[in-house]
């Protein structure tokens, strides 16, 4: 069930959109395998508050991102990797541009992989396939995203290795207490005990909505964004600036956002281009760290790269 995002009741900063790089696809809604107690949408089984996009759906907004710049392209949900449609899709989405899958790693096989390692070697374009385990080990990993997911995951991840992907490992930071640098640690040592000689990894915070309020807590009260914050702050830094999101109720201003009616900033691509206010507390998170849910920039984990 959605839970219900309250806006601040005073002056909140607007981002314009400067330029539109990347698009996403909420593919599988808010469906998923798994019942983390820490997603931000609230993503399970049972979650079908956003429906699957279909395969038509995706290939028009792809053509549509022609026109309007589109750099790069991601899948996320739920769980994409439950899309009946995910390898055409992705093998389609290859012929535009570089294209990311964010996945839980529990649900892959050969035969998708296969078709994917050949369609991304026949492009011009990288896929890049984005795996979330949240411990470095069951004991860590399990409380947060279900008993038996930590070995799946990483089932998953020597899966990918065998068909020649190097998998960016996401972490999220689900412990306040958590200190990054051991964190990072102690997963390329785990990751390099399975097999995955060049570990790539990205530690995220995490955000305080959907399940994860349960789970520690909201959002404080004097956490969100003023107008004063953004004099001198480098907007660019913000995912809003320079993405939208395609879900099957519209276009979204981001991935984060996505349950709050006032996200929806129209029914196409063209629609949604306008400004954005910062009146949600999330857009904190944002604030502090920049576009946590893009790729980062620059090398990750201990040899990044892609392949």
């Amino acid at each position: 069930m959605s839970i219900p995002l309250p806006l601040l009741d005073r002056p909140a900063p607007e981002v314009a959109l400067s330029h539109l790089d990347q698009l996403w696809f909420q593919l599988t809604g808010t469906h998923c395998n798994l019942t983390c107690h820490h997603c931000f949408i609230s993503c399970s089984p049972h979650n079908r508050s956003f429906g699957y996009l279909e395969k038509a759906a995706v290939e028009r907004a792809l053509v549509q991102s022609q026109a309007l710049g589109v750099k790069e392209y991601y899948f996320t949900g739920g769980e994409p990797f439950l899309h009946r449609d995910i390898v055409p899709i992705l093998e389609t989405t290859l012929r535009f541009g570089p294209a990311t899958v964010l996945t839980n790693g529990t649900v892959l096989r050969d035969e998708w992989l296969e078709r994917l390692a050949r369609a991304e070697a026949a492009s011009i374009y990288s896929l890049e396939i984005r795996v979330s385990i949240d411990g470095y080990d069951a004991a860590m990993n399990d409380p947060i995203r279900g008993e038996g997911t930590f070995d799946r995951a990483m089932e998953g991840v020597e899966r990918l290795l065998r068909h020649g992907f190097l998998p960016l490992i996401t972490v999220a930071r689900t412990d306040d207490e958590q200190e990054e640098g051991t964190l990072f640690a102690r997963f390329v040592e785990m990751l390099k005990r399975r097999g995955y000689t060049r570990p790539r990894i990205k530690i995220l915070p995490t955000l305080r909505l959907g399940a994860e309020t349960a789970r520690q807590r909201g959002y404080d009260d004097e956490e969100f964004v003023t107008p004063e914050m953004m004099e001198g702050f480098d907007a660019g830094r913000l995912l809003c600036s320079h993405a939208r999101v395609v879900s099957d109720r519209g276009v979204h201003v981001c991935p984060i956002l996505l349950e709050a009616p006032d996200s929806v900033l129209g029914p196409d691509l063209a629609s949604a281009v306008k400004p954005f206010a910062l009146r949600h507390r999330a857009c904190w998170t944002c604030y502090q760290y920049g576009a946590i849910c893009a790729n980062p920039s620059g090398e990750s984990g201990e040899a990044g790269g892609t392949r």
